[in-house]
């Protein structure tokens, strides 16, 4: 009997249990799957938290109910992978050993990165919403709010979906509208990055948004501190931006585990081949998710895209048949910008999002970089989907993993 051993029970490791249960034998093949949580986050859902447009009931499930029949969870803290040995050390002191390791662990913030950041106003007036307890206190936050200098600020790049924080800003300005005080409150954007995103034609459709919105945007800021006594933020250059409300995207980074197993960058991110998902540590080692290093976007779409294909290559390598090269960066994000409305963003390696259609060419019914109803109602249902499609490894219909170019208006 051979060992598959997926690390992390979040997106991407929950959807390639389900995807390999599928397709590997269990007289031949036992798979199990190692986290120390017991619950499941909609993380998407940490945006709409501290609007009050989710609840806590919205985001959080119980790990077991997404692990497949005749998948091993083990619940418990990895404390090491011995890639060299194919084996994990867990915490308690026990071993298991792998024939193909599947490297899902995700990315986590790091707040103690910046000086200052988690000091002294850490969720008093400086918060973060990429964690569950970050968004439920922010969410708390505004509730009694009356106004002043809203920040919303990236510490630097790569960061679990790019463009969350942006979505934050436009519901903000929609929330405050809502409670008729928006007059009250001064929302900037504050970005490492020379625009609002890192694609041109989306950095000129979001910062028209922006504009639009009366939002602010500071751009090629490169934070160094977090002045806590005098509620400010200044980068390197020593340009100072105060704030009465800083909401922060602090650092992300891969898990402690791959740092303690040395098999990552300095931001703990692992090196994968970015077109077949091999791990460059060892060949029977796989990496999938946030976890990787790859120049796509931190999303659960990505992640989706390249579950598909994943599946496909772990089938391949038990074979002995070539992996294929075929993950292209697929990404597609649906961008909330208030007042019941979304932008919708389709892109790879290689093609920046651009105008046009999706799914259907010509036909739609989304509308690529445009602002629609449509838009937001399609962001709302993806909770519907994630939950009942996703997480099983469900295939989503006319939505493929690799972009394709029909239906949109490249120059």
């Amino acid at each position: 009997m051979k060992k598959l051993i997926i690390l992390g029970a979040g997106t991407s490791g929950t959807m390639m249990a389900n995807h390999l249960q599928h397709h590997l034998k269990n007289s031949e093949w036992s798979i199990d799957i190692i986290d120390e949580r017991e619950e499941h986050h909609y993380q998407p859902g940490y945006l709409f938290l501290p609007f009050d447009i989710y609840t806590p009931e919205d985001i959080i499930k119980n790990i077991k109910d997404f692990i497949p029949k005749g998948v091993n969870l083990i619940q418990g803290k990895i404390d090491k992978i011995n890639h060299n040995e194919n084996m994990i050390s867990m915490a308690d002191g026990s071993k298991n050993e792998y024939d193909i390791l599947i490297i899902a662990t995700g990315a986590k913030i790091a707040p103690e990165e910046v000086e200052g950041m988690k000091g002294s106003e850490w969720q008093k007036s400086v918060f973060d919403f990429y964690t569950f307890e970050g968004a439920l206190a922010l969410r708390n936050k505004l509730r009694e709010w009356e106004g002043g200098r809203l920040l919303v600020h990236i510490t630097e790049m790569p960061i679990k979906c790019p463009v969350a924080p942006l979505e934050f800003a436009f519901l903000a300005d929609s929330f405050f509208n809502h409670k008729t005080m928006r007059d009250k409150v001064e929302i900037t954007f504050v970005t490492p990055l020379s625009g609002a995103f890192t694609k041109p034609k989306a950095t000129e459709a979001l910062e028209h948004l922006l504009n639009e919105k009366d939002i602010n945007i500071e751009s090629d800021f490169a934070i160094e501190s977090v002045d806590n006594e005098n509620k400010k933020i200044i980068d390197y250059g020593g340009r100072e931006i105060p704030f009465d409300l800083l909401v922060t995207i602090p650092t992300n980074k891969g898990d402690e585990v791959i740092a303690r197993s040395g098999i990552g960058d300095e931001l703990n991110f692992i090196p994968t081949d970015k077109a077949t998902l091999q791990s460059k540590a060892q060949k029977n080692i796989f990496v999938i998710g946030d976890a990787s290093n790859l120049p796509a976007s931190k999303a659960g779409s990505v992640a989706h895209f390249e579950a598909e294909i994943l599946t496909e290559n772990i089938l391949n390598f038990i074979s002995g048949k070539p992996l294929n090269e075929t993950f292209d960066g697929h990404a597609n994000c649906f961008i909330e910008t208030g007042n019941g409305k979304a932008l919708l963003i389709d892109f790879n390696y290689t093609h920046e999002p651009v105008e046009g259609t999706f799914p259907f060419p010509g036909i739609g019914p989304l509308r690529l970089l445009k602002e629609t109803r449509m838009n937001h109602m399609g962001k709302l249902a993806f909770r519907w989907i994630y939950w009942n499609m996703l997480l099983k490894g469900t295939h989503l219909p006319f939505v493929s993993s690799q972009m394709q170019e029909s239906g949109k208006h490249f120059d």
